[in-house]
């Protein structure tokens, strides 16, 4: 007993913690070092806690490794930009909405997974890290443009709940980040405890909905402005390349080889995947063409002379009817996709897997900014633009596009932020590139129906809202239990339904 009254931590021995480090290293599915790391770290904040510097600094530790970090910093600011009460009300309300579609989907969609995870069961593995969103530590997100991306969305997340707050009149303590080490594992903004429980449920659902629908917001505001800076780049040699190149095939027997550009073909220049295909639709099978192709080099962004090859074209169609090996079934079924794909026998075939423009992928964004797309169809991609993002990552090793393409691409002399330089526009564009996918996951997997996520929170207030009304005149502790009830058994369902897939993919 501590001569203040307070019981002391000294005693706090963390032998429950050095189990757990030890269990980790032993069974291999976290890091060694994470797991020192993070043992360090948790003897740290145990000192500083015993030794009143945490209360000194107005800091606090929580679930054993986190460290809360309160400020009353920012409330000026929150008074100011909430002061249109009667707008941000507006914003909520359509937060509500936003949030619940979105929730339904996602429910869907997680549905849909744990179906597919129990009927073809995944055949590898993931570490446990990759499971996570760690900075740094998950293998395919590095630790600087991620950390600072995961920093901002966690910041206007939480801000958003407090402006929310105060447009309902409910008072903001403080706002605050959670972090394990360097690493933001949170942040919040603490309302008025009292404010929360007295409020109007559907205020409260408005609140909680303003988290997630910011993130989507901001995803959605941040893929137009990486349009804009990816309507900067240029093709450092225009024209096209391939990913890979089909083994014994005219371009492999030609020494053509994958990254390699084709910039022109029989004398005639080719500037993207357009005029390639164009060029490519005027010859025929067995057509001794001339290309001009300058040699990929893995160096960097230099580029060797370009030379002249002379490639013997072979025969679309009859490549991919010799792909079935004489199966009858198969030979009917691939005729017949190639009909309606428009292949005929004697078009010609290069013998190149997925051809693209050196701009590729950087035009996967600027697409909003170019005229030969409707509106429709810009609205169309924008939305599905964020799931595609995800698995870009993964498919690339941490960045952001493939580095052999992120080579092929400058900084066109006449864009406005031409002054960044090639390399410099470079980093703006992974930045931005971080903040959308950081702020669609964040958004996304807060909607999860899953108490203590706001997701959860809405569907518990929502639940009780329209009990309320089919149990008109019935006892309100009754309805209030009733609809912990649903936000309870749907969060043990939900948690089933996400968990078992991840631990079928880390067994």
């Amino acid at each position: 007993m501590r001569a203040d009254g307070e019981v002391s931590k000294v005693s706090e021995i963390p032998v429950f913690w050095i189990l757990i480090l030890a269990f980790g290293i032993y069974s291999n599915i976290l890091p060694a070092g994470l797991i020192i790391g993070l043992g360090i770290w948790y003897a740290l904040l145990v000192y500083l806690e015993n030794s009143g510097f945490l209360k000194k600094w107005s800091l606090e530790r929580v679930a054993g490794i986190v460290l809360m970090i309160r400020t009353t910093r920012g409330r000026v600011f929150l008074e100011y930009i909430s002061k249109n009460r009667k707008f941000w009300r507006m914003f909520g309300e359509f937060s509500i909405w936003l949030c619940f579609f979105v929730m339904f989907s996602v429910v869907i969609l997680m549905v849909l997974a744990f179906v597919t995870s129990i009927n073809s069961p995944p055949q590898g593995s993931l570490p446990a890290t990759d499971i996570l969103f760690i900075p740094g530590v998950t293998s395919f997100v590095p630790f600087w443009w991620p950390a600072l991306a995961l920093i901002f969305t966690l910041l206007i997340h939480e801000y958003s709940h407090g402006i929310q707050a105060r447009a309902h009149g409910m008072e903001v303590r403080s706002f605050g980040l959670l972090v394990a080490g360097p690493i933001p594992v949170g942040a919040f903004a603490e309302p008025e405890q009292m404010d929360m429980i007295l409020a109007p449920r559907r205020e409260r659902i408005r609140l909680f909905a303003a988290g997630p629908s910011i993130n989507l917001v901001a995803t959605f505001l941040f893929l137009i402005v990486i349009g804009f800076v990816s309507s900067g780049f240029v093709a450092t040699n225009p024209g096209i390349h391939a990913l890979a190149v089909i083994e014994d095939g005219g371009a492999d027997e030609a020494g053509i080889k994958a990254y390699d550009i084709i910039t022109h073909v029989d004398g005639n220049e080719v500037t993207d995947y357009e005029s390639f295909s164009v060029q490519m639709d005027s010859l025929k099978a067995g057509d001794e063409v001339v290309f001009t192709v300058i040699p990929y080099n893995d160096e960097g962004r230099t580029w060797e002379e370009s030379s002249e090859i002379l490639v013997t074209l072979g025969d679309k169609a009859q490549y991919y009817l010799n792909l079935c090996n004489g199966d009858q079934d198969c030979l009917d079924e691939t005729s017949e996709l190639l009909e309606s794909y428009g292949i005929g026998e004697g078009d010609a075939f290069l013998g190149v897997n997925a051809p693209r423009s050196g701009t590729y992928q950087t035009d996967r964004f600027s697409f909003i900014f170019e005229e030969r797309y409707t509106t429709g169809q810009k609205a169309l991609t924008l939305l599905l633009t964020p799931l595609s993002m995800m698995g870009t990552p993964m498919s690339y090793d941490g960045q952001t596009m493939d580095l052999h393409e992120r080579g092929m691409i400058e900084v066109d002399d006449e864009f406005v932020l031409s002054g960044l330089g090639t390399e410099g526009l470079l980093d703006l564009f992974d930045f931005i590139f971080w903040l959308i996918w950081v702020n669609f996951l964040l958004g996304f997997l807060n909607l999860l129906p899953i108490i203590p996520f706001d997701g959860g929170h809405m569907l518990k207030d929502g639940a009780h809202s329209i009990l309320s009304r089919i149990m008109k005149g019935s006892n309100p502790l009754r309805v209030e239990r009733l609809a912990g009830s649903i936000g309870g058994v749907t969060t043990v369902v939900m948690l089933i339904i996400v968990l078992i897939p991840i631990m079928m993919l880390i067994v």
